[in-house]
């Protein structure tokens, strides 16, 4: 044996076993929660407002269509407790 071996294992203690090695720690992964994540608005678009019209017939209101810009969302009767109210609002404005 060289010299220099002879040393380095008086240095280690004959016998004992060589030290061990400390390895680092790993981090863990970091959680998808944590990720920055792009948010939606806050506000969404504001909704057109909802208007009607009469459907007239020989001069007769036959039906009251409500409607959210061009789409058509319901037909009401003019008969109805609702459509009676639809129509005394309108006839009071005009």
């Amino acid at each position: 044996m060289s010299d220099e071996a002879v040393q380095a294992a008086e240095a280690q203690g004959e016998g004992q076993p060589a030290a061990e090695q400390v390895k680092p720690e790993v981090s863990a992964p970091v959680p998808a929660e944590a990720a920055p994540v792009a948010e939606a608005p806050a506000t969404p678009a504001e909704p057109e407002d909802v208007s009607y019209q009469a459907v007239e017939k020989e001069g007769t209101v036959t039906a009251i269509w409500e409607m959210q810009g061009q789409k058509h969302l319901r037909t009401i009767d003019p008969r109805s407790i609702e459509g009676k109210q639809i129509l005394a609002l309108f006839e009071t404005a005009g």
